[in-house]
Formats: structure tokens, C-alpha cells, sequence
């Protein structure tokens, strides 16, 4: 319209005349009156919106400058008029939404974009977007694909497309000779063998090896995608990762992280795990040869990702290709389908106007959710009371250095994402402490506590023992020296019955790590701690907060103002993407699934943790801890669950640091008095 239908700073008259030059025309000259007169003739018939036939056409709105086209051609009375209508395809994945305009098979008009959960007022956002360029009023031919398509499309009664079909109509149109199609999605992977015999492959519930597990990946490493394409360019060491999820993944990456691998070298194991996992889980043996197509974001936007298939299929494939606009495939193919009039099962592809497709999209938010909810975090404003004034509260006083003298006691937790440390006093009290994340170095971020207790200590005080716990003890203790290590379980319990005499379990749920201990008599009888699955942790509930674009204070907020938390189940995480995919798709709000992943996370806890039957197995004093029971909705949820008051310590992130402190003050023998004699745990000699 713009390019070839309109002479854009000519006015409404003189475009619309363009066709009637040599009938307008005497001697030469173009007679204005007459001309205005042609044009006002279709202006109103058309209902062209102009405040005058001088107008520059180059002012009207969309809409309007296409009927100022349909009037110069039809004010020439031709026989046959054919007019091309726009198809529009919009593909709904997991993470993003993709719109594509088309007109006589090239791209008029394209957008990419994430959704952050979102789904229908992105896709309403785009389509609003896309109007400008098409009109109000223009009739066009639409069709909706994607992973998280379906359940819109049905729902606004808008035709749909199986994102596999999209795919091969515009592999078929642009890239005929392809034999293989591989295609990576926020959370969805898929192998397309067009030679030989026709296969479509696709990853069922788990996403491991998509775009979800490479921002999961990417969080590790402090960065985004974008910054872990960037890393992996300078790799020079490869190291084994598990592919088969994000949750082994991670378990296999953060020892490398806390041993101090270069994080180039990381990056591209990553892209090597993708890549591994994509060929092995679904190629499944069928080889792939020939002329060899990449599609979907992360294989168009990271080229190292790109590098990784490549190294993976060197000597077996002819060609790659990574077409133009490669991560708008499924929406163009969906686009296409939809010009075709009908598909290949005879179903007709309806015409509507952009104000049609945004009113039914916009109709949505006002249906009903299909989703199993749970209890709400908080019936009554008088239960949100009673919780806040029995949790927040001081059980363990926390002083500083003021006036501090004589021998302190120093404890490190080194866990899988963050590092804590407690200095407390002869008589046990905590007098400074740290809680940050370790940054991918959990030693650099020790150094960096010692220098800072060194430099604030005032003259007369020493630190007279040391003693280190968590993930990284090993490397914390070498690396500073310190006089000893202690067993994590020991750890919390010391801090634990330091807060609530006679403890009868203790539950601490971390970045990465859970642990449950039994204790009987003041003896630890039962230990339970999560093994390969990082599931239900704090990482989980961080990365879910992320991929809604909020910060983890916001996340918890919203949880908290939830009013019909979603029932997620207490899957792993990777199969966790599918269940809130799916809430996303009936319509459940962001608070409702922040909820839902709260619970959980405790369920996670509850049942494939601890194997709980039945809650009195946790006794009458239970003590939750870890910087994952800071977030008030997974308390209350815990309560809710246990069906128990429990006791969250004011330093519930710091207790391993806690309890370490106090195992080198009860290992403290105090060489002043001349004594051979050991402080125990209670305080006595």
C-alpha cells in the first residue's frame, strides 16, 4: 500500500484520480474540480475518514489509506477486480508470541516478543500492533499455532494449526531441498525428517534441552541467554553435563562453578548438552544427514548454540541453513496455511477483521479457569495477622561489634548459590553475620567475609576458631585454612536446638539442597536429603520467578495476594514448565501460579523428600530453615500442608553458619585460663 499502492505526500483526491489522468485531462491540465469530484464520489461510498480531499494521504489512518487504494482502482470501472487479502499467523509458544502479516508470500510485518506468562494480553498487544499496518476493517484470513496455541484458539473460536504442519509449509515454500528440520522453543524441541520416510519427533512433558533449560543454565552463571552465547565464543575445555534436564544439569554444573571453572568453558558444555540431548532423545538413533535446517529462537538468536549441532554432526550432514527470520517459522508456516483457503483436511480458513480477532482475544479474561486450585495462602485477613505476629519475630538477637572483646567464634556455610557467616561471642551470641549469593565463587566470597570481620573487629577481640559447613567445606576450609569442617546435618541441628530446645525435626530447603532430619531424645535418628533433583528448592522457585519477570521479592508478594493458588502437583521442574504452560493457557493469573509453585515446593518437600505419611511423624517441635522458608507463602503453605504451627527462625537463611559457629566454639579449648578443658554444646565444661 505504502510502496506501490500510494503516492504517500499527494492529497486523498489526487491519489484517488491517479487511474483517470487521461480522461481528467484537456490540453494537458487536470481539471481540480472534477477530480475532487471523482474522489469525494468514492471517499463516500467507501467511508473514507478525511477532514478534506486535500488532505495528504500520507495523514490517514491505515484503514483509510487502504480505501483510498480500493477507490483509485475501482473509479477505473475495471472488469475484474482481485483483491489480495493479508493472512496473519500467530504463534503461541511456551515462552513467546510471534506474529507475521503476509501478502503474496513475503513477510509485510513481523514481531517476536515474550510473554512472561501473559499470554493473552501479549498476543492482544501484537495483533493491536499489526492493525496499523493492516486497517481496522480489512478483511484477512488469521490462524493461531504454537504450544500454548490451542487453548486460545478454542477459546476465541479462531482457526488453529498444528505447529508441526506450519512448519513443513514453510520449510516446503522457502527451503525445499531441507531433509531435516531441527527446531528449538522455549520449552519445546522437535526433529522434522522430510526424506525418506516423513517422521515428526517432539519432546513430551519435559523441556530439558529448550530454551527454558538455557535461561535455567544461563541464571547459574549470572548472565541471560544472550550473555552465555557471548561467553561461549572463548571456550578451550568442554566438560560433561547431563542433557537430560535442567535439574541434573544443574546438579552436574555447580560443583564446576564452585571448583572455579571458567565460565566460557561452561557455557559451551552448555550448548553441547543441548545439542546432545536434542540429537540423542530425539533422534533416537535415525540419522540425520544431508541439508540440515535450524528454526526456533534459540537456535536463530546464539550462534555458539548453533556451533554446538555442528560439532555434534560434523561427517554427517551436507549443509546447515538457519533461514531468514528463523524464529518466526511456525507463525509465517501458520500464515501460509491460512492462505491456502482451506487445510489439508478440508477445514476453510475463516476471513475476519483485526477488530474482530482483538475483540474475541480480548473476550477471554472473562472466563472462567479450569484449573485445580488449592486452598488460599490466607482465608481471612485475621489468619494473614496472626501469621505475620507469630513469624515475625526475633527467636535469636542479632548484636554487632560494638564493644566486642575476648575470643569469637566464626562460621561459614558454603551452600550451592549463596554463602553465609555468623560471628558469634563467648556466650554464643551472634554479634555479625553475611548472607549473599557466592557470585559462581564461593572462596573469593569467603576471602572476602574474613577481610571484612578482620577489619571491623575492635581492638581486644580475635577470631579464636573457625569452622566451616555446606556445599563448598571442602574447598572453604582448604582454601582459608580454617581449623575444621563439620557435616551440614550437624550443622543446622546445632543452630536449630539452639533456637528451639528439644526440636523434634528440622526442615531445610536451600538454593539447591533439602534436608530433613528426625531427632528423638536429642538424637538425630533419620536423615533425608534430595539426591540428583534440585526440584523444589530455592533455584526452583528464583528460575520460575525469572521467567515471570519478577523479582523474587515480587514473586512472593504476588503468591501472597493469591486467592485460588493452582494445583501444580509436586512434579520436578522440568515437567513443572508443562503444568504452568498449561494453567497459563486456561487462564490462571500470574498470583495464582506463583502460589501454586509455593505449594509445591513444600510437597516436593513433604512427599519425595521426606516421604511424609502422615504429619505427626514430625513430632511437636518443628523447626523450618533455609533461605527458601524466608518467602512467607512457602511457610504458610508449609503450615497448611502439615496442618501444624512451626517455628521459622529470624536467621532461618543463616543456620547452617549458625550451627557452625557453635561447633567451633563448643571445640574451643581456651588456652588463656591454662585449662584442659573442652566447652561443650550446652555451655558446660
Amino acid at each position: 500500500r505504502r510502496k506501490q499502492g500510494l503516492v504517500m505526500d499527494l492529497s486523498v483526491a489526487r491519489n484517488t484520480a491517479l487511474t483517470l489522468r487521461s480522461k481528467l485531462a484537456r490540453c494537458g491540465l487536470i481539471n481540480s474540480r472534477t477530480e475532487r469530484a471523482v474522489a469525494q464520489e468514492w471517499s463516500t461510498n467507501l467511508e473514507v475518514k478525511t477532514a478534506t480531499q486535500d488532505t495528504p494521504v500520507s495523514a490517514l489512518s491505515g484503514g483509510n489509506q487502504q480505501k483510498v487504494v480500493i477507490g483509485k482502482w475501482t473509479a477505473a470501472r475495471p472488469r475484474v477486480f482481485i483483491m489480495d487479502t493479508p493472512t496473519v499467523g500467530i504463534d503461541i509458544g511456551s515462552t513467546t508470541v510471534k506474529i507475521v502479516v503476509v501478502r503474496d508470500g513475503e513477510i509485510i510485518h513481523k514481531h517476536y516478543e515474550r510473554h512472561f506468562s501473559k499470554v493473552r494480553e501479549k498476543a492482544v498487544e501484537l495483533v493491536r500492533a499489526a492493525r496499523e499496518l493492516i486497517g481496522t476493517d480489512t478483511p484477512l484470513r488469521c490462524s493461531i499455532t504454537g504450544s500454548a496455541g490451542l487453548g486460545v484458539a478454542k477459546a476465541a473460536d479462531i482457526d488453529f494449526v498444528q505447529e508441526v504442519f506450519a512448519t513443513r509449509k514453510a520449510v516446503g515454500v522457502h527451503v525445499p531441498q531441507a531433509d531435516v528440520v531441527i527446531e528449538l522453543g522455549g520449552e519445546d524441541a522437535k526433529i522434522v525428517f522430510l526424506t525418506g520416510q516423513l517422521e515428526e519427533r517432539m519432546n513430551g512433558s519435559c523441556a530439558g534441552g529448550t530454551g527454558a533449560f538455557i535461561d535455567q543454565m544461563a541464571t547459574l552463571l549470572d548472565t541471560d541467554a544472550a550473555g552465555l552465547n557471548d561467553m561461549a565464543k572463548h571456550y578451550e575445555t568442554l566438560y560433561p553435563i547431563a542433557s537430560r534436564c535442567g535439574v541434573f544439569a544443574k546438579t552436574d554444573l555447580q560443583p564446576l562453578i564452585n571448583d572455579g571453572a571458567a565460565k566460557p568453558d561452561l557455557a559451551a558444555s552448555i550448548f553441547t548438552a543441548v545439542a546432545t540431548q536434542t540429537i540423542a532423545g530425539l533422534a533416537s538413533g535415525r540419522p540425520i544427514h544431508g541439508t540440515v535446517i535450524f528454526l526456533g529462537g534459540p537456535l536463530f538468536f546464539m550462534s555458539e548454540l548453533r556451533e554446538a549441532f555442528h560439532r555434534a554432526l560434523a561427517g554427517k550432514v551436507d549443509e546447515f541453513i538457519v533461514p531468514t527470520d528463523a524464529h518466526l517459522y511456525v507463525a509465517y508456516g501458520s500464515a501460509l496455511q491460512a492462505d491456502t483457503d482451506s487445510d489439508d483436511q478440508g477445514h476453510h480458513f475463516e476471513a475476519y477483521t483485526c477488530d474482530e480477532i482483538l475483540k474475541r482475544l480480548d473476550e477471554l479474561k472473562n472466563l472462567p479457569s479450569n484449573t485445580p486450585t488449592m486452598p488460599p495462602l490466607f482465608p481471612t485477613e485475621a489468619d494473614r495477622e496472626d501469621f505475620n505476629k507469630r513469624h515475625h519475630k526475633e527467636h535469636i538477637h542479632i548484636g554487632t561489634l560494638e564493644g566486642a572483646h575476648g575470643p569469637h567464634f566464626l562460621g561459614i556455610d558454603a551452600g550451592s548459590t549463596t554463602i553465609k557467616a555468623t560471628l558469634v561471642n563467648d556466650d554464643r551470641e551472634i554479634v555479625w553475620s553475611s548472607y549473599a549469593n557466592n557470585e559462581g565463587s564461593p572462596l573469593t566470597a569467603a576471602i572476602n567475609i574474613v577481610k571484612k570481620i578482620q577489619s571491623e573487629l575492635p581492638e581486644g577481640a580475635w577470631i579464636a576458631r573457625s569452622c566451616a559447613t555446606g556445599y563448598g567445606e571442602g574447598l572453604i576450609t582448604t582454601g582459608l585454612h580454617l581449623d575444621e569442617g563439620v557435616v551440614e546435618t550437624m550443622a543446622h541441628y546445632r543452630g536449630a536446638e539452639m533456637v528451639s530446645p528439644g526440636v523434634t525435626a528440622v526442615i531445610d530447603i536451600g538454593g539447591q539442597d533439602m534436608k530433613y532430619l528426625a531427632i528423638t531424645d536429642g538424637v538425630i535418628d533419620s536423615i533425608a536429603v534430595n539426591e540428583a533433583c534440585s526440584s523444589g528448592c530455592g533455584s526452583f522457585l528464583q528460575t520460575f520467578a525469572q521467567s515471570m519477570g519478577l523479582t523474587i521479592q515480587e514473586f512472593t508478594q504476588a503468591a501472597l495476594n493469591s486467592d485460588h493458588p493452582v494445583d501444580l502437583g509436586s512434579r520436578c521442574t522440568v515437567f513443572m514448565n508443562s503444568s504452568v504452560k498449561q494453567a497459563q493457557k486456561e487462564g490462571a493469573s500470574m498470583e495464582n501460579i506463583a502460589a501454586g509453585l509455593c505449594y509445591s515446593v513444600v510437597r516436593n518437600a513433604l512427599y519425595k523428600v521426606i516421604k511424609l505419611r502422615d504429619s505427626g511423624e514430625l513430632g511437636d517441635t518443628v523447626v523450618v530453615q533455609g533461605g527458601t522458608f524466608l518467602n512467607d507463602a512457602v511457610l504458610r503453605a508449609f503450615e497448611l500442608l502439615t496442618e501444624r504451627e512451626v517455628t521459622r527462625p529470624n536467621i532461618a537463611g543463616l543456620m547452617g553458619a549458625f550451627g557452625a559457629a557453635l561447633t567451633a566454639r563448643m571445640h574451643y579449648q581456651d588456652e588463656a585460663d591454662h585449662l584442659d578443658v573442652v566447652v561443650k554444646a550446652d555451655g558446660s565444661e
